[in-house]
């Protein structure tokens, strides 16, 4: 056992090396992914279980790792609220922060009690939000909408898998270009593209390995934000609400945009767990 943890530390010491801050623990992830057991398993057996292609398979894992590929593509897996979604770098890694955004959809569903959900997720990528509600709503009724056909493989993929299939219709579309004009939801939930053109230039390399398209947003970083405020009403239930993140320093801007257009009569900005105002929570005029 005592050999196994050396290891571990030794090897964790390299991908501290290179800038990894989590080092050990995504070496325990690696070994867990590797070897197909819990991380309480993992030193118990791992001794015992870490054969010589192991070895050789944890290597090629290692060293993509320390060039700051994401862990999360090279493994092609994430989790998101308790579930283990497929990835790869056709779609944005999922972060903590959108977890908020559920969180905030499972309130409001029981504050308004709403039985048979209706919700619009725009820009679903691996499909994390869509296929979190669909199980954990049980009369949801989900349209998720990407631009990218290839994303939406990979959501389909994780429904399919993880559940929620059956309630969740997937479509290619730009922001509302595919929605009609009659449909209405409750919920109109985004994790947008918000990085400006200048602050994508000092990203990290695990974050610029995603989709440049689900990042960036034009010079302020609000332009899939403007199109959200000016579209979203016109697709909204009366007493609905629109949930989207922002970046960390938007919450004024977006707040002074809602200000000029009269359909919105409310705003609330949610802040996540590091204290940064993360989440936008809209009201329109009642119709």
């Amino acid at each position: 056992m005592e050999n196994f943890s050396k290891f571990i530390t030794r090897q964790a010491a390299l991908l501290r090396e290179a800038g990894i801050d989590q080092a050990k623990a995504e070496i325990e992830l690696i070994l867990c992914h590797l070897l197909e057991v819990d991380r309480l398993k993992l030193y118990f057996d791992g001794g015992r279980l870490l054969t010589d292609t192991v070895k050789k398979d944890f290597e090629i894992i290692l060293n993509k790792r320390s060039k700051r590929f994401p862990l999360q593509y090279i493994l092609n897996e994430a989790w998101f609220y308790g579930r283990k979604f497929y990835v790869n770098d056709t779609v944005m890694v999922p972060t903590p922060e959108t977890e908020l955004l559920c969180l905030l959809t499972f309130n409001f569903i029981k504050e308004k009690r709403l039985d048979r959900p209706r919700i619009l997720d725009i820009g679903t990528g691996s499909g994390v939000i869509s296929v979190t509600l669909a199980n954990e709503i049980d009369e949801a009724a989900i349209v998720a909408v990407d631009i990218s056909e290839a994303a939406l493989e990979i959501a389909r993929k994780n429904a399919a898998v993880l559940g929620g299939a059956d309630k969740i219709d997937f479509r290619r579309s730009d922001f509302f270009d595919g929605i009609r004009e009659d449909e209405k939801f409750d919920l109109i939930l985004s994790n947008p593209p918000y990085i400006t053109d200048e602050d994508y230039k000092t990203l990290p390399p695990e974050v610029l390995a995603d989709p440049k398209i689900a990042l960036v947003a034009g010079e302020k970083g609000l332009d899939a934000i403007e199109v959200i405020l000016k579209r979203a009403p016109d697709f909204l239930n009366e007493n609905g609400r629109i949930m989207f993140e922002i970046g960390y320093n938007q919450s004024e801007w977006v707040a002074a945009l809602t200000e000029k257009d009269e359909r919105y009569n409310s705003i609330n900005i949610v802040r996540d767990l590091n204290d940064i105002d993360r989440v936008v929570i809209l009201t329109c005029e009642k119709k």
